[in-house]
């Protein structure tokens, strides 16, 4: 995922400013034992502009908490576009469309057109804003959704926002799917030892943004602090990114474009294996197939590294009635994932 690039590159940096940081501020004594006499020139050179420790740390604090809540805000977006782009191939028809999605595309199409001016939307004109609700309406074309008549928000993207805007574009409980998600438990367990919720930390997060990007911050956080902040926008995007998978799956599964073929009963975490009952199917080596439920907000990719039957590596599989096998992923899993498998054409 692009957002997670992007994270990693705010982690590399908050890591690289604070090795700095230490070289800068370090005696001479510590210094001339770390650092190789040919490099002592150029140290020298960079410590000539260097600024104080405490302005340095307040620069750090405010570009690092803006730079994520772009990158988190950006990849909302971007995730809400992209549904939005595949639903047209879910619903074949306009009028299919859950109420509230065409609802909001209609009030926001209203919109857009007496905002066209402001430069945000320089990029739209008033028959691209029109085409896709003038299609769906009178059926003489593929219709289209236009992510910007479901993104007008003035509001940071706290619990209640977001889950608004997944909302309106048809994915109800995003918030209640976030607090189950693996990754967000992890964070609260691992991290702030059970005590604060998503919720808190979303809003410190944020708070802390906003008084970075407004005024003087009242609190600096440290390098930890900070990486820890990448953390939990990383546990989040993935959270929403799996959601918005398994709206997909769901839909397409309804439609016949995919479907379950069997269930995780056993997994065994050293080997990273699980026994399976599985029914109806052609599985290879090497193939992906997604784990998901729902129930512990999971739906991911995983690659099959091996099967087995009867305890005998095989490269292929193929089940005519129901049978349990063998499989090991690249990723971990959980007993009681269930399996789904993409139609192959």
């Amino acid at each position: 995922m692009t957002v997670r690039v992007n994270i990693n590159t705010v982690r590399s940096i908050i890591k690289t400013n604070d090795r700095l940081m230490e070289i800068a501020f370090a005696s001479d004594a510590v210094m001339k034992t770390e650092i190789h006499e040919e490099t002592e020139i150029i140290i020298g050179k960079l410590l000539q502009d260097i600024p104080k420790a405490k302005e340095w740390r307040i620069y750090d604090h405010c570009a690092v908490v803006t730079r994520l809540y772009a990158i988190y805000e950006r990849f909302v977006e971007e995730l809400i576009s992209d549904w939005l782009i595949l639903l047209p191939g879910l619903y074949q028809r306009y009028s299919d469309l859950e109420e509230t999605i065409r609802n909001t595309h209609q009030m926001g199409v209203g919109r857009l057109l007496t905002e066209l001016k402001k430069s945000r939307y320089e990029h739209l004109t008033s028959e691209k804003v029109m085409q896709g609700l003038f299609y769906g309406n009178t059926g003489e074309k593929q219709y289209e959704l236009l992510p910007d008549a479901f993104l007008i928000h003035e509001q940071n993207l706290r619990k209640e926002t977001l889950e608004r805007l997944f909302a309106n574009a048809g994915i109800p409980n995003t918030w209640i799917w976030v607090e189950k998600h693996r990754s967000i438990q992890n964070f609260l367990k691992e991290i702030r030892g059970n005590q604060n919720t998503a919720e808190g930390e979303l809003n410190e997060f944020i708070a802390y943004r906003n008084d970075a990007a407004h005024g003087f911050p009242d609190q600096v956080l440290g390098a930890s602090a900070l990486l820890e902040l990448c953390d939990f926008v990383d546990s989040l995007s993935q959270a929403l990114a799996e959601l918005v998978t398994y709206e997909v799956i769901k839909r397409k599964e309804f439609i016949g474009q995919i479907r379950e073929f069997g269930k995780i009963t056993e997994w065994f975490k050293k080997s990273n294996a699980v026994v399976a009952i599985v029914k109806e199917v052609k599985l290879s080596v090497g193939e992906k197939v997604f784990l998901v439920n729902e129930n512990t907000s999971c739906c991911y990719l995983v690659a099959i590294n091996s099967i087995k039957i009867d305890d005998k590596p095989v490269n292929d599989l193929q089940a005519t009635t129901e049978m349990e096998v063998g499989l090991q992923f690249d990723l971990s899993a959980k007993k009681g994932l269930r399996l789904y498998q993409l139609e192959v054409e």
